[in-house]
């Protein structure tokens, strides 16, 4: 279900009934990009199918699925068709258009051609535990992640409030320890790839792959400032992924020990599949995350005049702040 996903707080969250619930979002359902549109976004079946609920509940986890469509025209097709214009018109009037015409021109090149764009999807995953006060986004950046709330907080409006994830010992700092200390914390073990950055605007970086990491040179490194911004780990022989320094989890991707014990549990079948899957991913995942939380020092706990978290840092830089995000007036 997830190759990389980013962890939110639940605040609240009140369900409305499950057919209000497929209502709402019924409202945002996908719809495919038109001819001169280069975006859409809209919630699909998590299952697959056409018909099925937007919303699916497994063992008291709740799935949704968005699915968004972009179409963009080649950089080169544009360059060419615009110098053709301006050529053009320059060749008309004596004078090659500049600022806002030329920009208007381009605009009117991007809008033709659109229609004859090749269009791509992607999918992103969207996991509720309600039990536990989490919310899973299977995005591979920060912007993406809260593009996908500020949408699902449309639909759901008060049913859900959340905030970031804020742990009380920053993921570069704990990282750095782990490495200079060369011990993992308890239930983890470190892998084989790290990167460590220098936080200055050159922005030096040091990358390990598939490398032992028991090096000298590596404190070393961090002892001169730099800090790693992700580390290969692995939770209990069952897990492995990378920590990044904004707190995401990377190339999550369960062991084979995990895989053959689910095979060994004969998960055949469509629905029995997808049922199956939701409960073994969902169920590592709770595993993992009260670990690592603990490996960080625990939620940080905000201060009366820091009610609203920070936002987390991004991946790239993103100073923006998500709409949900905004203490109230």
């Amino acid at each position: 279900m997830f190759k990389n996903a980013w962890v939110y707080r639940i605040e609240h969250w009140s369900p409305p009934p499950r057919a209000e619930l497929d209502e709402r979002l019924a409202r945002g359902r996908f719809v495919a990009c038109g001819a001169t549109q280069a975006e859409s976004a809209g919630w699909v079946a998590p299952r697959g199918d056409e018909h099925a609920a937007l919303a699916e509940q497994v063992a008291g986890q709740w799935v949704l699925r968005l699915c968004t469509e972009t179409k963009a025209v080649p950089a080169g097709a544009v360059k060419t068709e615009l110098q053709a214009r301006l050529d053009a018109a320059e060749r008309e009037t004596g004078r090659r258009p500049k600022g806002k015409r030329a920009k208007e021109l381009k605009e009117q090149v991007v809008h033709e051609l659109l229609p004859r764009a090749f269009a791509k999807r992607s999918d992103t995953l969207v996991w509720i535990d309600p039990e536990a006060g989490f919310l899973w986004v299977g995005a591979g950046s920060i912007k993406k992640a809260d593009a996908v709330v500020t949408r699902l907080l449309e639909w759901l409006g008060d049913a859900l409030r959340i905030a970031p994830l804020h742990t009380a010992l920053s993921p570069a700092t704990a990282m750095a320890g782990w490495l200079v200390e060369q011990e993992a914390p308890a239930g983890f073990s470190i892998d084989r790839d790290c990167e460590l950055k220098q936080p200055d605007s050159e922005k030096a970086a040091v990358r390990y792959a598939r490398h032992a990491l028991e090096l000298p040179e590596i404190a070393e490194h961090i002892r001169q400032g730099k800090q790693p911004t992700r580390l290969a780990l692995t939770w209990a022989a069952r897990l492995s992924f990378e920590l990044t320094e904004a707190m995401a989890l990377k190339k999550i991707k369960l062991t084979d020990a995990v895989l053959e014990d689910a095979e060994r549990a004969g998960r055949e079948g469509d629905d029995g599949a997808f049922d199956a899957n939701v409960a073994l991913i969902t169920g590592e995942l709770r595993g993992l995350l009260p670990a690592l939380l603990e490996a960080l020092g625990g939620l940080a706990r905000p201060g009366p005049a820091d009610a609203t978290p920070a936002p987390r840092p991004a991946e790239p830089a993103d100073t923006s702040t998500p709409p949900w995000d905004v203490a109230p007036a």
